[in-house]
């Protein structure tokens, strides 16, 4: 077996099965895309306790895990098997995990969002509900070719992963990124797919899902506009809506999040996957980081 490591990734290899493993290192809260060529079928195969469903991408195979956050440093087990043209192979390797390094901050918010009247918490029931059910999807086709874009053209100012104190009191963890703008700012699809929710919350505000098939979704929150429905499939940089400062928020800003089959991950860590049939794109038809 023939191995290449990079920071960004991670090559093994055998006689007909070769493997990609992005990142080549990574951080808790981190997507982990494994890419599996040479395999004449779905391959099977485990990142540590997690098992990997693997589904057709271009000439490939591809998976995405999405890391826990409470995920602690150190080495993680990766156990590839699949069917070649010449039988079957394993490949086994590791993925190194980091510290993350987590910001803490404090933030100021209306005392209606810590200490919510009975009417607000059943929204708010009302409201998880409605995310419990746009999330309840299969392991469907990827419904896009291409790599993840920012929804944004603007500064994050809030990573993922930070840990809040609300008025000093509530302390919880920021699982998106906020990213800068002012009230009718464009909000973008990151990727194709299937808007999944279109949505007044009570915390989120005006809240937009996309399925982009695999239990793979880009969430926008606070948004003050919408330019799109349930039901409606769209492509990589088209509009979405406006950016607003609905729900539990201190200003303007979207919060834009990901969430990998159940689990909600660091959006940046998608953004640096190299799908392997990326192709490329107009800065116009799909936004990114300045």
């Amino acid at each position: 077996m023939s191995l290449l490591l990079s920071g960004a990734l991670l090559t093994l290899a055998l006689a007909g099965l070769e493997v990609r493993l992005q990142p080549g290192v990574a951080r808790p809260g981190d997507a982990v895309l494994v890419e599996v060529t040479g395999a004449t079928e779905a391959p099977s195969g485990q990142l540590g306790s997690a098992e990997l469903v693997f589904l057709p991408f271009g000439k490939s195979w591809v998976a995405l895990v999405g890391l826990s956050v409470d995920r602690k440093a150190g080495p993680l087990a990766l156990e590839i098997t699949g069917k070649t043209e010449g039988g079957r192979e394993q490949v086994s390797g590791e993925l190194e995990v980091k510290k993350p390094g987590f910001r803490r901050r404090q933030l100021t918010v209306s005392r209606r969002f810590t200490n919510p009247s009975r009417k607000e918490r059943q929204w708010a029931a009302a409201d998880q509900k409605a995310f419990g059910e746009s999330f309840d999807r299969d392991f469907e086709p990827w419904a896009f070719d291409a790599s993840f874009g920012w929804p944004r053209l603007d500064e994050v100012s809030a990573p993922f992963g930070d840990l809040r104190l609300f008025n000093g009191k509530k302390q919880s963890q920021h699982f998106g990124s906020d990213i800068n703008g002012e009230t009718g700012d464009p909000i973008f699809a990151a990727n194709s797919g299937e808007v999944v929710m279109v949505r007044e919350c009570f915390g989120s505000g005006g809240t937009v899902l996309i399925h982009h098939g695999g239990r793979l979704f880009t969430s926008y929150f606070h948004m003050s506009a919408f330019d799109v429905k349930p039901g409606e499939h769209v492509v990589r940089g088209q509009p979405l809506g406006k950016v607003g400062k609905s729900g539990r928020v201190t200003g303007p800003h979207l919060h834009f999040g990901v969430k990998l089959d159940g689990r909600w991950v660091d959006p940046e860590s998608l953004l640096r996957l190299d799908f392997p049939t990326d192709q490329s794109t107009s800065p116009a038809a799909s936004p990114g980081k300045p």
